[in-house]
């Protein structure tokens, strides 16, 4: 805690040189942000030192963590205890701070929440330079409330206390196909409700859809062994097995891992699902991060819009994004997306929240699909960027969901605010940021500044 405390100082003093009017960015060295700015001052706010997990009590199950740790450095530091965090984000170097005011999901979801939903205690720098402990129940409960989906336009989170969860060494997989939307949600429902399959108790639930003939849900169990155990880190990629095998058995952390080797389906785009590519590209390579970073550089030189100009190919738009519709509706929201966007493997993760959360209100107890599509799709002709997008978040709420704010929006602002609370929202951003230093959710999420 000492060294920890120093950090904290260190930030603090950091934040109050910042030059008047500059819009401060966390110096970090890995994001999964998908906001790439345009414009407008920002500074540098240095966060050295704050990645670390400062302990784990294995008898409270309880970790005290930095805000800018990554998942890949939490669970290696829970799972010699033999525990985890309740949800774990799938990509490694989502941090705990970004996922708790971004809104981290997983399969474990549909049992406990959203990461925010397990942590006890809070330490955030706010928008007016304090330093608070923010709790359920203390003076800054508003502050704890409004935290997650405010995406650091409250303030940052230096350090939190976290519940965590007893894990087995294995998780034994199983694959379950349907060829109809409508019967896929049914199950999936029947199996968040009663926490079982096949009389047996289920630990983990998400699902992949192929097409409108080929989806699968994919059932988790802890096991104290397994006959065999996969290997998805190297030529072998774990989506592709979904539909070659319908059991299957993991090393805890790996199944935790499974989708990152291939950030998902993602990495067709660099060509490393090719067997030649694959065998030719360093292990260490294959994750999520590198392949974001190289996303960046395509934003940030235009690369394959280039290559596409002189195909003379279609106008691309990118559609990267994460919803949330009610389970009852899934199936409709599957049917329009793919009429209308066409995009595949969609993936489809069930959430259920625990409690009340104003900025990102879902109803409680109700039982919602994640549905995750990331890519590039053809605009039609006479169509300007932001088409699919703006469709897609129109439908999203005719629906009765919400939509994830980690990559691009086209919401006029006052429909924004209707939807994402900002009566709740104001309030609390002129307690602790009445200068409004940091930016505001919607000039931060939408307009990109």
């Amino acid at each position: 805690m000492a060294a920890h405390r120093q950090a904290v100082q260190q930030i603090r003093e950091s934040y109050t040189a910042l030059p008047p009017g500059a819009s401060p960015r966390l110096a970090k060295q890995t994001t999964n942000l998908f906001r790439f700015r345009e414009g407008g001052r920002t500074a540098r706010l240095s966060a050295r030192d704050l990645d670390q997990v400062i302990s784990v009590d294995p008898r409270a199950r309880t970790a005290e963590v930095q805000g800018m740790t990554t998942y890949e450095h939490l669970v290696d530091a829970t799972l010699p205890h033999g525990l985890m965090p309740y949800v774990v984000p799938q990509l490694k170097t989502i941090t705990l701070g970004g996922a708790v005011t971004g809104l981290g999901i997983e399969s474990s979801s549909f049992r406990h929440g959203l990461p925010h939903e397990s942590v006890e205690e809070m330490e955030i720098l706010t928008g007016d330079g304090r330093v608070l402990v923010a709790r359920a129940d203390n003076e800054h409960r508003d502050l704890f409330e409004a935290f997650p989906n405010s995406y650091g336009t409250l303030g940052y989170a230096l350090r939190l206390r976290i519940r965590l969860l007893p894990v087995k060494p294995y998780v034994r997989l199983t694959h379950v196909p349907f060829s109809d939307a409508g019967k896929c949600m049914l199950a999936m429902q029947e199996i968040c409700d009663t926490e079982e399959h096949d009389g047996e108790p289920v630990d983990f639930v998400d699902g992949t859809f192929f097409g409108p003939g080929e989806m699968y849900l994919t059932i988790g169990r802890f096991a104290d062994r397994a006959p065999y155990t996969s290997d998805y880190t190297g030529m072998r990629i774990y989506y592709q097995s979904i539909r070659s095998r319908s059991r299957d058995w993991l090393t805890v952390r790996d199944y935790l891992w499974r989708w990152d080797t291939d950030w998902f389906w993602c990495s067709r785009a660099f060509g490393v699902q090719r067997p030649l590519v694959r065998s030719l590209v360093p292990r260490r390579w294959l994750r999520s991060d590198v392949y974001r970073r190289l996303v960046g550089l395509d934003q940030r030189y235009g690369l394959t819009a280039r290559v596409d100009r002189w195909r003379d190919n279609p106008v691309q738009e990118s559609v990267i994004q994460d919803v949330e519709v009610p389970v009852e509706r899934g199936a409709d929201f599957l049917e329009f997306f793919h009429g209308k966007v066409g995009m595949t493997p969609v993936w489809m993760c069930p959430l259920r929240a625990g409690g009340s959360w104003p900025m990102y209100p879902l109803e409680p107890g109700r039982l919602y699909v994640n549905f995750g599509f990331w890519g590039m799709v053809a605009l039609p002709r006479g169509r300007s960027d932001g088409y699919h997008n703006r469709l897609i978040e129109h439908t999203v709420h005719e629906l009765g969901g919400h939509k994830s704010l980690y990559s691009t929006s086209f919401y006029p602002r006052e429909e924004f605010w209707r939807l994402y609370n900002g009566d709740a929202y104001w309030p609390v951003k002129r307690a602790y940021d009445p200068q409004g230093r940091l930016l505001d959710l919607y000039d931060k999420c939408v307009r990109g500044r």
